[in-house]
C-alpha cells in the first residue's frame, strides 16, 4: 500500500478529511525522529514497540575499488510487534 492510498484509507475510515490525515500522519513522523534522535522508545499498545538503535562507527571495504571507508554512526529504529498484533496477523484466515 502506498501513501495516497494509506492516507484515503484512514481518512475514509476514520471519516475526517485527508488534509488532517495526512497532518496526523506527518506530526506522527516528526514526533517518532524526535523521540529517536533522544533514544527514547515508542509503544503502541496492541501494535508494537519502536526501540532507537545506535549503530557504532565502522569501517568498510569498497567490493570494486577495494577502498576502505569509514562508515559514521547512525540510529536506526527496531520494530518489535506486539503479541495481540501477532495474533491477528497470524490467525487471520487466508
Amino acid at each position: 500500500m502506498d501513501n495516497k492510498t494509506f492516507i484515503e484509507t484512514l481518512s475514509s475510515r476514520l471519516d475526517i478529511s485527508l488534509t488532517t490525515v495526512s497532518t496526523m500522519i506527518e506530526s506522527l513522523r516528526e514526533e517518532f525522529a524526535t523521540q529517536a534522535t533522544e533514544l527514547d522508545s515508542i509503544v503502541i499498545s496492541g501494535f508494537g514497540s519502536f526501540e532507537p538503535r545506535l549503530r557504532e562507527e565502522r569501517v568498510s571495504v569498497h567490493p570494486a575499488s577495494g577502498k576502505r571507508l569509514l562508515v559514521p554512526p547512525r540510529i536506526y529504529l527496531a520494530f518489535k510487534q506486539s503479541p495481540v498484533l501477532k495474533q491477528k496477523i497470524n490467525n487471520k484466515p487466508s
